[in-house]
């Protein structure tokens, strides 16, 4: 049995000392592996940590981006940074105008132009596009978890992690005015957001319902007037859209967390200087003891994982070539292989260090067989300047 090093997004994280990230991300890339069929990429980039809670003032102009309304790429060269004439730096973020994402965008990059997307998907194609320079997503939060899309997104797409920010959600019940709390029998707002409330929203006897984004909940009940019904959401949304709060910090914990990614399309250069996060992706047969012994290469060395999160691999031809959907009914092997994980981890090191480069090597080397129903052989990690033209080949892929 053998593991599978699938695809790795290195991004270092100051999470001990606070540090400023730079408007000027360098982007080369340390380290590739290469897979048969793929082009597999361990990816070095240096973030820092900000864990002040202090939200921007948020703008009411809001033109949201949809997957319709992205402009062709017609260029390959990255936006150029802030600074660069002056223009400040666009940061997509998901939701509309008062979302709790708009405020981590301008925590993450101060007098920036925040751009609002209508779904995670759109801000990271407005970063591959070019008609952003970055964007800020969720990740995880402390009361409701993962946010498990992000993490699909983050192996489809090519972006780099560059940041990281961990920001204070606090929500509020907003209602149009005069409406008082009896008078309400639901409320609207993101899933996440309702999971964070779930015990004062039953308390209250509200039926919950789900939208695409706080700030769109709050939008709503203003825009058709609703007496009935409530948004968890922003004080901010509630300035934007003249509500009025009936209640503040109705999350379940007063310590409610959301930890966001800085995405861009290349990545800094890690270092040793200070301390970083590293992330990787990896894929795992089955059998006693694997997982075990592959996170066994990093406490040998003393590394700290701070997260683990698996993934199902979802099925697909190519992994079963000759077997079409109806086949899977006559095939028990296709059928087990159908819960086939990745696993997504994050530990305490800098790709630019010893010990973790030999922890990543360590867990090349259990992946030293044939490929075989979607394990894939390992390949020799490249050079830095085999990078150019391994990249180019996967990009005409």
């Amino acid at each position: 049995m053998a593991a599978s090093l699938t695809r790795s997004l290195i991004s270092p994280l100051t999470s001990r000392t606070p540090a400023k990230p730079s408007r000027s991300d360098q982007a080369p890339q340390i380290l590739l592996c290469a897979r048969r069929r793929s082009c597999v990429s361990v990816r070095a980039s240096t973030f820092g940590n900000n864990n002040s809670s202090d939200g921007a003032s948020v703008s009411s102009a809001c033109n949201v981006l949809t997957q319709d309304s992205l402009p062709r790429r017609l260029t390959s060269a990255p936006v150029p940074n802030s600074g660069s004439g002056g223009s400040p730096l666009r940061v997509a973020y998901q939701g509309l105008c008062g979302a709790h994402s708009e405020s981590a965008a301008q925590k993450a990059y101060p007098n920036c132009e925040p751009v609002p997307c209508d779904q995670f998907e759109t801000a990271f194609e407005a970063v591959e596009g070019c008609s952003v320079d970055r964007a800020v997503l969720p990740i995880e939060n402390s009361l409701g978890g993962s946010i498990h899309r992000n993490y699909d997104l983050l192996l489809r797409h090519r972006l780099h992690i560059v940041g990281e920010i961990k920001y204070a959600v606090r929500h509020c019940l907003l209602a149009n005015q005069g409406v008082k709390v009896e008078h309400l029998k639901r409320v609207l707002s993101h899933p996440q957001a309702l999971a964070q409330c779930e015990h004062t929203l039953t308390r209250l006897g509200l039926v919950r319902e789900a939208v695409d984004d706080t700030a769109g909940a709050a939008k709503h009940v203003a825009l058709k007037k609703l007496e009935d019904t409530g948004a968890v959401a922003s004080s901010a949304a509630a300035e934007i859209y003249g509500l009025d709060i009936l209640a503040e910090d109705i999350q379940d914990a007063s310590l409610n967390v959301t930890r966001f990614l800085m995405l861009a399309r290349e990545p800094i250069i890690a270092g040793t200087d200070r301390p970083f996060k590293t992330s990787i992706v990896f894929s795992l047969e089955e059998g006693p003891g694997i997982l075990h012994k592959a996170l066994a290469v990093f406490a040998e060395r003393q590394i700290n994982l701070t997260k683990i999160e698996s993934r199902p691999m979802s099925w697909s031809s190519e992994r079963f070539p000759g077997l079409d959907a109806s086949g899977l009914q006559n095939s028990s092997m296709v059928f087990c292989r159908c819960f086939h994980y990745l696993f997504y981890a994050d530990f305490e090191a800098s790709m630019a260090s010893d010990d973790a480069k030999r922890a990543l090597q360590d867990l090349e080397v259990m992946t030293g067989h044939e490929e075989k129903h979607g394990c894939f052989e390992p390949r020799p990690i490249l050079s830095t300047s085999d990078f150019a033209n391994v990249l180019q080949q996967f990009l005409q892929r």
